[in-house]
């Protein structure tokens, strides 16, 4: 009875308050996710793979940095589900403690690059002519190099280690966000309602930040979760090459 009240108070076609809306939006989302199968299992093994590695405490079964040499390269077993790698740890709780290292990393790029690739792509959306070929000029520049040895180069250049992973990939990232955020900026920088905004008196950064950032947000989250596999694979390789968590911490990459 009340999730029937619910729906029909959100669906309703004629909200009563901006909350009644909020939620009406929210749900109509959740109804066009649940009837996608590919989406719903996607949605699953994220929510799996992010609830294993916050749960990592409670669920791995050893600390994993302790060392047991007389125990190397154990095969699975009841104690050890996957093994144990070459220091004799266990290989499951490393890689459940791994997975918070990694998530982190991304969620960590994602949070710097997004809002430098929309102000950036904004800009000079905005502004065109010497300020749009100026930044655009820089952007080619990131463009023209592949990521990892761009961030190889920034790691390099400061020293091993989780947060310079983190700094060196969202300095290589944010290229395709400016692109993106600066296609959507010129589509609308046209627009009678920019046109009127102006009219009112409002400067060009508060046009900017108010009404036309906003319009590239929904556009940035598709690139984000788009792109969320490639940072993943960048952080392991950082990893993997010894540039990124450094030992005995945890990190996917490192462990291959």
């Amino acid at each position: 009875m009340m999730l029937a009240n619910f729906r029909n108070w959100a669906l309703d076609e004629t909200p009563h308050s901006r909350t009644q809306a909020a939620w009406g939006n929210r749900y109509r989302i959740w109804l066009n996710l649940k009837s996608n199968p590919l989406a719903v299992v996607g949605l699953t093994i994220i929510v799996l793979f992010i609830a294993l590695s916050l749960l990592a405490p409670l669920l791995a079964p050893y600390d994993p940095a302790t060392q047991n040499l007389g125990n190397r390269l154990a095969f699975p077993s009841a104690e050890h589900w996957f093994g144990t790698d070459e220091l004799g740890r266990d290989i499951l709780s490393r890689i459940l403690y791994g997975g918070r290292v990694t998530l982190g990393m991304v969620i960590a790029v994602v949070v710097l690059v997004a809002p430098i690739g929309l102000a950036i792509g904004c800009i000079a959306g905005y502004f065109g002519g010497i300020v749009d070929t100026v930044l655009m000029r820089v952007t080619d520049v990131f463009l023209a190099f592949p990521r990892l040895i761009l961030a190889l180069a920034f790691v390099a250049a400061l020293k091993p280690g989780v947060e310079s992973a983190i700094l060196a990939i969202a300095l290589t990232a944010w290229p395709p966000y400016a692109r993106l955020a600066r296609a959507e900026t010129m589509t609308v920088r046209g627009s009678d309602f920019v046109a009127a905004y102006r009219l009112t008196g409002a400067s060009a950064w508060r046009i900017i930040a108010r009404h036309i950032a906003p319009l590239c947000v929904p556009s940035l989250i598709v690139r984000i979760t788009l792109d969320m596999s490639s940072i993943i694979i960048t952080a392991a390789s950082l990893g993997f090459l010894g540039m990124g968590a450094q030992p005995p911490s945890p990190e996917w990459g490192a462990m291959i």
